[in-house]
């Protein structure tokens, strides 16, 4: 017999014995798969977290470029399937700030959702000045709702921060909506495709999401049927920085 779908009543609960309070600024990072059935689907889990943080709480998410077809607009082109159908309906949603980047795409709701995702650097989107230095300038959390362990986009403004002898660059040329119509803009950072050293083993993204959660730092529970984290966004980073130090150097030729 199929268990009833979960309400949004029933996964605030979840998310309050996780540690998320009303006020806090969160990065969700979700499978809807693994939270099993909510009322409403994705408008049920988006309810819930706004239920949860409030009217002083700020959700921030990764949005992604799109799916490739036609220029590039922030306001309408659709979230790229492989994202994640939660990330299209919260780019959808009423009240969500989305930033104007074709590679490193971001939402946000709430009170500091502007501050966030407006006016955010063209290249280097990711480091210094990016939504993600901002996140964890205003003591920002990461709460992972039964995604990859790959799929922290916090680690890659680890990246910028991480001591290396050298790091890969790539300049790319998005096809953009500018003033005069759709046009390619070059836009340069770290490899955040292919990682910034050429690394021979699985992704390391995942490998410092496993060595971190090891540490017990992060409060554990279920949301749902998803095994859930919720992290210190700085304490992340700090510890992602010295990760890569010691286990990327080698490979940083």
């Amino acid at each position: 017999m199929t268990a009833a779908p979960r309400s949004a009543e029933q996964l605030v609960a979840d998310l309050r014995r996780l540690g998320v309070d009303a006020g806090d600024l969160v990065m969700v990072h979700a499978s809807l798969r693994a939270l099993g059935a909510v009322t409403g689907g994705a408008d049920g889990v988006l309810d819930a977290l706004g239920e949860a943080l409030g009217p002083t709480g700020t959700l921030l998410l990764m949005i992604g470029p799109g799916e490739g077809i036609g220029a590039f607009d922030a306001l309408r082109t659709p979230v790229d399937p492989d994202v994640g159908v939660l990330a299209e309906v919260f780019r959808s949603r009423q009240g969500t700030l989305v930033s104007n980047h074709p590679e490193g795409r971001m939402g946000a709701s709430g009170p500091l959702a502007a501050g966030l995702v407006t006016d955010v650097p063209w290249d280097d989107y990711y480091g210094p000045g990016s939504p993600l230095e901002r996140f964890v300038h205003h003591r920002g959390r990461v709460l992972r709702l039964g995604a990859d362990l790959d799929t922290v986009t916090l680690l890659h403004y680890a990246e910028y921060l991480a001591e290396l002898p050298s790091k890969r660059r790539v300049v790319r040329h998005p096809l953009v909506l500018g003033p005069q119509g759709p046009e390619h803009r070059a836009v340069t950072c770290l490899d955040d495709s292919d990682g910034i050293v050429a690394w021979p083993g699985p992704d390391y993204f995942g490998l410092i999401l496993t060595a971190y959660l090891t540490t017990s730092r992060a409060a554990a529970g279920r949301v749902g049927d998803a095994a859930s984290e919720l992290i210190d966004a700085a304490d992340l980073v700090d510890f992602a920085v010295g990760w890569m130090a010691e286990h990327l150097t080698p490979f940083a030729t």
